[in-house]
Protein backbone atom coordinates (compact mmCIF):
# COMPACT_ATOMS: atom_id res chain seq x y z
CA UNK A 1 0.00 0.00 0.00
CA UNK A 2 1.52 3.49 -0.79
CA UNK A 3 2.50 5.60 1.95
CA UNK A 4 1.07 8.95 0.94
CA UNK A 5 -0.90 11.66 2.18
CA UNK A 6 -1.57 12.72 -1.46
CA UNK A 7 -4.79 11.92 -4.06
CA UNK A 8 -4.60 12.53 -7.44
CA UNK A 9 -7.92 11.96 -9.01
CA UNK A 10 -8.97 8.98 -7.79
CA UNK A 11 -5.57 7.60 -6.32
CA UNK A 12 -3.03 7.91 -3.72
CA UNK A 13 0.35 9.08 -5.40
CA UNK A 14 3.85 10.44 -4.42
CA UNK A 15 4.12 13.78 -4.56
CA UNK A 16 6.89 14.65 -7.47
CA UNK A 17 6.22 18.87 -6.69
CA UNK A 18 8.22 20.64 -3.15
CA UNK A 19 5.91 22.85 -1.65
CA UNK A 20 7.60 26.24 -0.67
CA UNK A 21 6.43 27.52 2.75
CA UNK A 22 6.71 31.30 3.61
CA UNK A 23 8.34 32.02 6.81
CA UNK A 24 6.88 32.77 9.71
CA UNK A 25 5.32 36.57 10.08
CA UNK A 26 6.53 38.17 12.50
CA UNK A 27 4.40 38.85 15.70
CA UNK A 28 4.36 42.09 18.25
CA UNK A 29 4.33 41.06 21.66
CA UNK A 30 2.18 43.70 23.99
CA UNK A 31 0.89 43.49 27.63
CA UNK A 32 -2.78 43.56 28.32
CA UNK A 33 -4.54 43.64 31.39
CA UNK A 34 -1.27 41.89 32.60
CA UNK A 35 -0.89 39.57 30.28
CA UNK A 36 1.37 39.02 27.41
CA UNK A 37 -0.91 38.79 24.29
CA UNK A 38 0.47 37.64 20.75
CA UNK A 39 -0.85 39.60 17.83
CA UNK A 40 -0.39 40.56 14.26
CA UNK A 41 -0.68 43.97 13.02
CA UNK A 42 -3.45 45.24 11.50
CA UNK A 43 -4.13 46.46 8.34
CA UNK A 44 -0.43 44.91 6.84
CA UNK A 45 -0.88 42.84 3.69
CA UNK A 46 -0.55 39.09 4.28
CA UNK A 47 2.36 38.00 3.32
CA UNK A 48 4.37 40.30 4.13
CA UNK A 49 6.96 41.99 1.82
CA UNK A 50 9.56 40.55 4.67
CA UNK A 51 8.35 37.37 4.54
CA UNK A 52 8.26 37.26 0.58
CA UNK A 53 11.95 39.05 0.21
CA UNK A 54 13.46 36.16 2.78
CA UNK A 55 11.57 33.26 1.05
CA UNK A 56 14.25 30.67 -0.11
CA UNK A 57 13.41 29.45 -3.80
CA UNK A 58 14.86 26.03 -4.57
CA UNK A 59 16.88 26.19 -7.20
CA UNK A 60 16.44 22.80 -8.93
CA UNK A 61 13.11 20.42 -9.43
CA UNK A 62 9.31 20.92 -9.25
CA UNK A 63 8.19 23.35 -6.79
CA UNK A 64 5.12 25.14 -5.61
CA UNK A 65 5.93 28.91 -5.03
CA UNK A 66 3.50 31.36 -2.67
CA UNK A 67 1.45 33.08 -5.49
CA UNK A 68 3.40 36.77 -4.46
CA UNK A 69 7.08 35.38 -4.43
CA UNK A 70 6.45 33.99 -7.64
CA UNK A 71 5.14 37.65 -9.08
CA UNK A 72 8.15 39.28 -7.70
CA UNK A 73 10.49 36.91 -8.99
CA UNK A 74 8.44 35.98 -12.40
CA UNK A 75 11.35 37.02 -14.90
CA UNK A 76 13.56 35.05 -13.71
CA UNK A 77 11.38 32.12 -13.53
CA UNK A 78 10.78 32.19 -16.62
CA UNK A 79 13.02 29.67 -17.71
CA UNK A 80 11.59 27.25 -15.50
CA UNK A 81 8.58 28.01 -15.67
CA UNK A 82 8.86 26.76 -19.38
CA UNK A 83 10.36 23.53 -18.38
CA UNK A 84 7.09 23.05 -16.09
CA UNK A 85 8.79 23.16 -13.07
CA UNK A 86 6.95 25.72 -11.54
CA UNK A 87 3.63 25.75 -10.03
CA UNK A 88 1.55 27.94 -7.34
CA UNK A 89 -0.23 28.37 -4.06
CA UNK A 90 -1.91 31.10 -2.43
CA UNK A 91 -4.06 31.41 0.19
CA UNK A 92 -7.64 31.76 0.92
CA UNK A 93 -7.96 34.82 1.75
CA UNK A 94 -5.78 36.12 -1.31
CA UNK A 95 -6.93 37.77 -4.52
CA UNK A 96 -6.12 36.20 -8.00
CA UNK A 97 -6.09 39.28 -10.11
CA UNK A 98 -2.40 40.27 -9.82
CA UNK A 99 -2.26 37.16 -11.37
CA UNK A 100 -4.53 37.44 -13.83
CA UNK A 101 -2.97 40.65 -15.02
CA UNK A 102 0.34 39.14 -14.96
CA UNK A 103 -0.55 35.66 -17.23
CA UNK A 104 -3.04 35.91 -20.05
CA UNK A 105 -3.04 32.14 -19.91
CA UNK A 106 -2.74 30.53 -15.87
CA UNK A 107 -2.80 26.88 -17.83
CA UNK A 108 1.39 28.08 -18.10
CA UNK A 109 1.27 26.41 -14.39
CA UNK A 110 1.14 22.75 -14.54
CA UNK A 111 -0.76 22.85 -11.02
CA UNK A 112 -2.23 25.63 -8.76
CA UNK A 113 -2.73 25.18 -5.07
CA UNK A 114 -5.04 26.26 -2.71
CA UNK A 115 -3.98 26.40 1.01
CA UNK A 116 -6.82 26.72 3.55
CA UNK A 117 -4.26 27.57 7.21
CA UNK A 118 -7.91 26.80 9.05
CA UNK A 119 -11.05 25.88 7.61
CA UNK A 120 -13.74 28.65 8.71
CA UNK A 121 -15.84 29.46 5.34
CA UNK A 122 -16.40 28.16 1.70
CA UNK A 123 -13.72 30.81 0.07
CA UNK A 124 -11.63 27.29 -0.79
CA UNK A 125 -14.80 25.96 -2.58
CA UNK A 126 -15.75 29.62 -4.25
CA UNK A 127 -12.10 29.86 -5.42
CA UNK A 128 -11.93 25.96 -7.22
CA UNK A 129 -15.00 26.89 -8.99
CA UNK A 130 -13.86 30.54 -9.96
CA UNK A 131 -10.31 28.31 -11.22
CA UNK A 132 -12.19 26.22 -13.30
CA UNK A 133 -15.35 28.34 -14.86
CA UNK A 134 -14.62 31.48 -15.20
CA UNK A 135 -10.95 31.62 -15.32
CA UNK A 136 -10.66 28.35 -17.22
CA UNK A 137 -7.84 26.25 -16.00
CA UNK A 138 -7.78 22.98 -17.11
CA UNK A 139 -4.20 21.60 -15.12
CA UNK A 140 -4.24 20.21 -11.77
CA UNK A 141 -5.99 22.04 -8.93
CA UNK A 142 -4.74 20.69 -5.67
CA UNK A 143 -6.67 21.46 -1.93
CA UNK A 144 -3.88 21.25 0.75
CA UNK A 145 -3.73 22.90 4.35
CA UNK A 146 -6.64 21.94 6.76
CA UNK A 147 -7.98 19.40 4.53
CA UNK A 148 -10.32 17.21 6.61
CA UNK A 149 -12.17 14.33 5.02
CA UNK A 150 -15.90 15.31 4.67
CA UNK A 151 -14.58 17.79 2.47
CA UNK A 152 -13.09 16.04 0.17
CA UNK A 153 -16.49 15.10 -2.08
CA UNK A 154 -17.50 19.11 -2.04
CA UNK A 155 -14.24 20.07 -3.22
CA UNK A 156 -14.34 17.76 -5.94
CA UNK A 157 -17.40 19.12 -7.12
CA UNK A 158 -15.93 22.40 -6.88
CA UNK A 159 -12.94 21.84 -8.75
CA UNK A 160 -10.09 20.03 -6.93
CA UNK A 161 -9.33 16.67 -8.70
CA UNK A 162 -5.95 16.44 -6.05
CA UNK A 163 -5.77 16.74 -2.51
CA UNK A 164 -2.96 16.84 0.04
CA UNK A 165 -4.77 15.65 3.41
CA UNK A 166 -3.01 16.42 6.45
CA UNK A 167 -0.65 14.38 8.22
CA UNK A 168 -1.73 12.16 10.57
CA UNK A 169 -4.60 11.38 8.35
CA UNK A 170 -5.80 8.14 6.71
CA UNK A 171 -5.12 8.90 2.75
CA UNK A 172 -7.33 6.17 2.08
CA UNK A 173 -10.03 6.38 4.06
CA UNK A 174 -10.36 10.27 2.25
CA UNK A 175 -10.04 8.54 -0.90
CA UNK A 176 -13.31 6.26 0.04
CA UNK A 177 -14.87 9.97 0.89
CA UNK A 178 -14.63 11.25 -2.39
CA UNK A 179 -17.43 8.74 -3.65
CA UNK A 180 -19.82 9.51 -0.46
CA UNK A 181 -22.66 10.51 -2.94
CA UNK A 182 -23.02 7.89 -6.37
CA UNK A 183 -25.56 10.52 -7.62
CA UNK A 184 -25.25 14.23 -6.65
CA UNK A 185 -28.50 15.89 -7.07
CA UNK A 186 -27.00 19.54 -8.19
CA UNK A 187 -24.90 20.93 -11.13
CA UNK A 188 -21.49 21.41 -10.60
CA UNK A 189 -18.01 21.81 -11.76
CA UNK A 190 -17.43 18.06 -11.97
CA UNK A 191 -21.06 16.90 -13.37
CA UNK A 192 -22.72 20.11 -14.84
CA UNK A 193 -26.32 18.88 -15.26
CA UNK A 194 -28.71 18.36 -12.10
CA UNK A 195 -29.48 14.29 -11.84
CA UNK A 196 -32.82 15.39 -13.29
CA UNK A 197 -31.46 16.15 -16.81
CA UNK A 198 -28.76 13.02 -16.40
CA UNK A 199 -31.70 10.52 -15.42
CA UNK A 200 -34.28 9.33 -17.59
CA UNK A 201 -37.17 8.30 -16.23
CA UNK A 202 -39.56 5.41 -17.27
Amino acid sequence: MLNSQLILNQSIIQDEWTFVPLPNANEEVKKQAGKLVLYKLTGESQPSELQINETVIPQTGKIILPLRVYLKNRNTLQARLKNDEISLWFATHEILEPLLASEKNINVFPLIAVFSERFQDGRIFTLGNLLRTRYQFTNILRACGDILQDQLFYLKRSGFDSYLIKAGKDSNEALKALQSFSEPYQGAVDIKNPVWKRKVRS
